[in-house]
């Protein structure tokens, strides 16, 4: 049986969620969303882009954890 995720996962979830689709965004289209609505370079995009790449991290690792139990 499945467990519930914890707020951690959820957050993280949602963080690597949003990188792919701005990642999606700017491979089809050439636009990155993050910066549109943040501004290029300022530290609030990289603040996010650190939190989505932390977030894609702890995902690796939770599902690393999680394949490695029997």
């Amino acid at each position: 049986m499945a467990e519930k995720m914890s707020g951690l996962q959820w957050a993280a979830w949602i963080l690597v969620v949003i990188g792919g689709l701005n990642w999606g965004l700017v491979g089809l289209f050439n636009y990155n969303l993050v910066e549109a609505l943040l501004g290029a370079g300022s530290m609030t995009t990289r603040i996010v882009y650190d939190l989505v790449g932390l977030a894609a991290l702890y995902g690796a690792y939770d599902l690393w954890q999680c394949c490695s139990k029997k």
